[in-house]
């Protein structure tokens, strides 16, 4: 699994998706936290990073579908994936490398808006007037929710070689699992079913989180999201041996 990880850190590392992504999740949330009008910190005047947090799932759709769309695409179009099951390496151990992979490079994306945070920190009046359990709560939220997304584009890009297909249906599933229940349970379609529709969303979920509150069941949720993606992701895998 540490030579899958390393392996696919060093291909992200050596083209310029890594870079790009990082740099455009950066200059989106940027701007919508300190210079559009509408919603900027400064013309609020609230000492806090609603508007990243609000902001960063939505960029997080495209970004995090662009980073996976190639790490079973790309291979299976080349032909490399049958040299690399080949190895003494499990199938387990490739899906996880893969998605730890993309998971560090969704860390490393996150990491420089801790500088926004700090900023706020110091903007706050008094200074540090900001309610750390909330944004705490919300990085670890976006972490979560980011992760997710991983397991998710990982598993579009295993069933398709076709690298833009893996992107669009990556990006279908992540935009439908974070507001498709919660749109589907405000239709009211489902009588007193539509609370269980709502808590399938990973919305409802990370806006609990964000709230500075880091239930269990909200931890469970992730998990299980990831859990199941990835066993997804596995079983495809598999197939393609057959």
């Amino acid at each position: 699994m540490i030579s899958i990880f390393k392996k696919e850190i060093r291909s992200f590392l050596s083209s310029l998706i890594a870079y790009v992504v990082i740099v455009v999740f950066l200059l989106i949330i940027g701007l919508f936290t300190w210079v559009f009008a509408d919603g900027n910190v400064l013309v609020l005047g609230h000492a806090n990073l609603d508007i990243l947090f609000f902001m960063a799932p939505w960029v997080f759709t495209f970004l995090i579908s662009s980073i996976t769309m190639r790490s079973f695409s790309e291979e299976l179009k080349q032909g490399t994936f049958e040299i690399l099951s080949t190895k003494p390496i499990t199938d387990v151990q490739i899906v996880l490398g893969k998605f730890l992979a993309s998971v560090t490079l969704v860390v490393f994306a996150v990491l420089p808006t801790l500088v926004y945070a700090y900023s706020i920190y110091r903007l706050g009046s008094p200074v540090g007037n900001i309610d750390t359990g909330a944004t705490m709560g919300s990085y670890i939220g976006l972490i979560l929710l980011g992760a997710s997304y991983a397991s998710i584009g990982i598993f579009s890009s295993v069933i398709t070689p076709n690298q833009i297909v893996a992107f669009i249906l990556g990006l279908f599933l992540c935009f439908f699992f974070y507001v498709g229940f919660q749109q589907l349970s405000n239709l009211s379609l489902f009588g007193s079913y539509d609370s269980f529709v709502q808590s399938l969303g990973i919305q409802l979920h990370y806006d609990s989180i964000s709230r500075g509150v880091v239930d269990s069941r909200d931890l469970a949720y992730f998990m299980s999201l990831i859990f199941i993606f990835l066993s997804l992701t596995l079983l495809a895998l598999r197939g393609r041996k057959w």
